[in-house]
């Protein structure tokens, strides 16, 4: 029955009022991915600025996880993506001297766990992958 009047309310709800509430919330969602990898660059020695440019991001946040910058290359191949991506949470997190339960985090809920790192008493340890 429930079920029901959740399918009638949705029938009520028209693509202009949905994308009124949708909007603005991926944009917030934005505004704080864009601030905590700003304050994340900045924790690790790095200008926060590069946080704002494509690629150039991802070249510094390989920088800062201690992995090469042919890694990028890795990225655009997308069987390789995926697991280059959990790789670079991992290392992330053990840069910031974090274990393998925050990178799980950032994986799956990056929204929660990146500002927490950005914002959070975590403090930039160097590269992690440089000591393997």
């Amino acid at each position: 029955m429930l079920l029901g009047k959740v399918g009638l309310l949705a029938q009520h709800i028209s693509d202009d009022e949905l994308l009124a509430v949708v909007v603005p919330i991926y944009i917030v969602v934005v505004i704080v991915m864009i601030v905590a990898q700003w304050k994340l660059f900045s924790k690790a020695g790095k200008p926060g600025w590069a946080s704002l440019v494509p690629i150039y991001n991802t070249v510094v946040l390989l920088e800062i996880v201690g992995r090469p910058t042919w890694w990028i290359l890795l990225l655009l191949i997308p069987c390789t993506a995926p697991i280059i991506l959990v790789i670079m949470a991992v290392d992330l997190a053990k840069s910031f001297g974090k274990g393998g339960g925050y990178a799980v985090g950032l994986i799956l809920l990056g929204i929660v766990f990146f500002p927490m790192l950005a914002f959070g008493s975590a403090q930039y340890e160097g590269p992690s992958a440089a000591s393997d």
